[in-house]
């Protein structure tokens, strides 16, 4: 409407007076006819001074009028045109792409799916078409992962798993390259699922002076939508762990209502939990708990049911593999002194055959008490004295026991242990432990997340106090914490736990620490209860309490409770968690297309935890039908023991990828990992018309961005870009109707307010 509003009042589209030149065709008869204009014009403003009845007010109107009048009139002797470039018709080539990806189905505007526009202007005999094959020669392209030359739009089958905007463009870039082209035509939703830039392309068009005319097809907003937009899973799990997932949602159209979401192993629902769902357009987290139970590569499954007339229901669930290990995790537990803590401990983690807890407990000096050691030698000379002796376990717990008694090179090793290893830490209280310890100013005191004041309360005796222990809202969520069905059942549960003690008064958690659970000493102070961080590769954990055992022993504990088996268990599954192994293979996803690349990352470390640079590391590689193919993987050069390598699967199905290391043929370690190839189903994810992308591909090129609503004009916008076999065409100004308009207005104008003043 405004368009067609603009070139009747000026005569040309918007696009004219955008691309064009302005200039003026004066001769010099036109220069005298203008001096005699003015001439008139100065004799009219005498004329105006001798009016009758007229105020100064009235003569400053007229004077004002009648110079309108003369500048209209001289702009029109002025001869005043339009410069533009021209394409030549079929002198010049124009690469068409259009989008061959799944997205392209989706039927969200009048219920017709968005291939609809490409049949209805870009097939046989349409109207687009037609108007750019007289203009131009055509050369049609499809993209979606790839991007390939294309005969007709009939042969596209808009399946295509994978967006890739910016390679599209370098192919027909590259195709097009030496001959005389006017543009790039791109017709697409913008839904680049891609992880590359568009920079590079980008920058490539624009230093040829290729403009990309985009055309966007789709709603920029849909209706009513609901998706699973994120979920967060761990890579793998120890068998029979509790895991807890966050899971993010967006909506729209469906603010406040309420959906079940489902989690599924392998099709199975494990856990279902009714959801309220967040305002229009903003997000909601939901945590779900559930239970790894089987081994192996399990494939989970988190969706929300389709709801009524939802626009797109393919992005209402999301899926993760993850890998569950049915194996044994070594602790190492060392305790200064004779206490019950280590005997409960132990007892709670028994039964979990997943886990193995070997204590080291000092009885006298050089003398010690070991249980569950896998042989005669193990720790038979007190705590290990070598790295390699100490990194063979999985995680450190540290009771009541003095820095003292460890050496410097073994305080260096503990803290080695988990910023450079990547294992877990966890410091219990006591008498001898945190700051009551001697630990401050330690190697292992950097590493712990709570702030050691090697004073304190000690300057007015020894600090004793009980404490009621409160998660704290960081804590409240996550799986440390979660010893009942639920959140609010376990939130209810610490309420009725009885309360420990503590002699160490720990208050300080350090910058970037989360602080789980807490409590208000006899004092009213904030005490820490357990608190943890991330250092290095590994995690620290500190628990400054002396008693959890009141847990399980306390009188009005039921003996049949298992609550504080519960804690201890998932609190030392947590330790263990995502410990990282001598040899580790890493993929860049879970999921990748049949016929797409995948890259392999492999970590390959010596006894130490320091990378090996020479070994010899292959990938085992067996397809869903059995069928066994080797990868060799090189080193980098980029960081020490890093290997990298790709593989490109070729079927459906899962893949099992087996990495071995050997070097001067010792083995080195292996490890395994798994991907699931199936078409990806990212197009349905954000969908949405990206028409910010598109305008900006446009704009950076020099091209125009067109809804698919408004396609009619850009034969003509291409035609006048100014690339490619043009001409110079020039354009009058001078009898445009709004000059006209405008000269009937003023003087209609003047004649009205001469009328309304008595005047004539």
């Amino acid at each position: 409407m405004f368009e067609s509003l603009f070139r009747f009042l000026f005569k040309y589209p918007p696009l004219f007076f955008q691309q064009g030149d302005f200039v003026v065709g004066a001769s010099r008869a036109m220069l005298v006819a203008i001096a005699a204009a003015a001439l008139a014009g100065g004799y009219a403003l005498l004329s105006y001074r001798s009016v009758a009845k007229s105020r100064s007010r009235d003569r400053a109107i007229f004077i004002a009028l009648r110079l309108a009048v003369l500048a209209v009139i001289v702009f029109c002797l002025l001869r005043p045109a339009l410069i533009l470039k021209a394409a030549v018709p079929q002198q010049n080539f124009l690469g068409v792409l259009v989008d061959d990806s799944r997205s392209l189905q989706i039927a969200d505007k009048d219920g017709r799916p968005r291939s609809a526009f490409v049949n209805d202007n870009l097939g046989t005999d349409r109207a687009l078409l037609n108007a750019l094959s007289k203009k131009f020669v055509l050369r049609f392209f499809r993209f979606s992962a790839t991007a390939d030359r294309l005969q007709a739009t009939s042969d596209l089958k808009y399946e295509g798993t994978t967006t890739r905007l910016g390679s599209a463009l370098d192919r027909a870039r590259d195709e097009l390259a030496g001959l005389p082209l006017a543009g790039l035509v791109m017709v697409t939703d913008g839904a680049d699922t891609s992880d590359a830039t568009l920079d590079e392309s980008i920058a490539s068009l624009k230093a040829r002076s290729i403009p990309v005319f985009t055309v966007g097809v789709g709603q920029e907003r849909f209706a009513k939508d609901i998706q699973v937009t994120r979920v967060e899973t761990p890579r793998s799990a120890l068998k029979g762990t509790s895991l807890v997932v966050n899971i993010v949602l967006t909506q729209t159209g469906y603010a406040g209502a309420t959906v079940p979401l489902n989690v599924e192993d392998e099709g199975h629902l494990v856990d279902t939990q009714e959801v309220t769902l967040p305002p229009d357009g903003e997000s909601a987290t939901v945590r779900v708990h559930f239970t790894a139970s089987d081994a192996g590569p399990r494939m989970f499954r988190f969706s929300v049911p389709p709801q009524a007339n939802e626009q797109v229901t393919q992005n209402n669930a999301r899926e993760a593999l993850i890998e569950i290990n049915d194996r044994r995790e070594k602790i190492l537990y060392f305790e200064g002194e004779p206490r019950f803590e280590p005997k409960f401990i132990l007892r709670a983690i028994e039964d979990d055959k997943n886990l193995q807890v070997v204590l080291l407990q000092r009885t006298a000096e050089n003398k010690y008490y070991r249980r569950e050691v896998g042989n005669e030698q193990e720790l038979a000379e007190g705590f290990p004295k070598t790295r390699e002796e100490l990194f063979a376990y999985r995680a450190i717990i540290l009771g009541s026991v003095e820095a003292a008694s460890f050496s410097p090179e073994q305080l260096r090793m503990i803290a080695d242990f988990v910023g450079k290893r990547g294992g877990g830490l966890l410091m219990l209280g006591g008498r001898r432990s945190f700051a009551e310890g001697g630990w401050a100013g330690t190697p292992v005191g950097e590493v712990l997340p709570v702030i050691l004041e090697a004073n304190g309360d000690r300057r007015t005796g020894p600090y004793f106090s009980e404490l009621a222990v409160r998660p704290t809202r960081a804590g409240a969520t996550n799986p440390v914490t979660q010893i009942a069905g639920d959140e609010a059942a376990s939130q209810k549960r610490w309420i009725d736990f009885p309360p420990v003690t503590t002699v160490n008064p720990v208050r300080g958690v350090k910058p970037g620490a989360t602080l789980l659970l807490s409590a208000l000493d006899n004092r009213k102070q904030e005490q820490v209860v357990l608190a943890s961080q991330r250092y290095g590769r590994g995690k620290a954990l500190a628990l400054p309490i002396q008693d959890s055992w009141l847990w399980r022993m306390n009188a009005k504990i039921p003996v049949t409770d298992t609550t504080y088996a519960t804690f201890w268990r998932r609190l030392s599954r947590w330790l263990v968690d995502d410990v990282p192994d001598k040899v580790m293979l890493t993929l860049t996803q879970d999921r990748v297309d049949p016929g797409q690349p995948m890259k392999l990352t492999a970590e390959i470390l010596d006894a130490q935890y320091s990378g090996i640079n020479d070994a010899h590391v292959v990938a085992q590689i067996t397809s869903p039908r059995g069928k066994t193919t080797e990868v060799p993987l090189e080193w980098t050069v980029e960081h020490d023991g890093e290997y990298r390598s790709s593989v490109v699967p070729d079927e459906d199905g899962l893949y099992t990828i087996r990495l071995a290391a050997t070097r001067d043929s010792k083995d080195l370690g292996s490890d395994t990992a798994y991907v699931r190839a199936s078409a990806a189903d990212s197009e349905y994810f954000d969908a949405t018309m990206r028409a910010p992308l598109l305008k900006r591909i446009a704009e950076e090129t020099g091209g125009r961005f067109y809804p698919a609503a408004n396609v009619a004009t850009l034969p003509e916008a291409i035609s006048y870009s100014g690339r490619g076999v043009t001409v110079v065409e020039e354009r009058d100004l001078w009898d445009m109707p709004a000059i006209l308009l405008l000269l009937i207005g003023l003087t209609g104008g003047e004649w009205a307010y001469r009328r309304a003043r008595g005047l004539i």
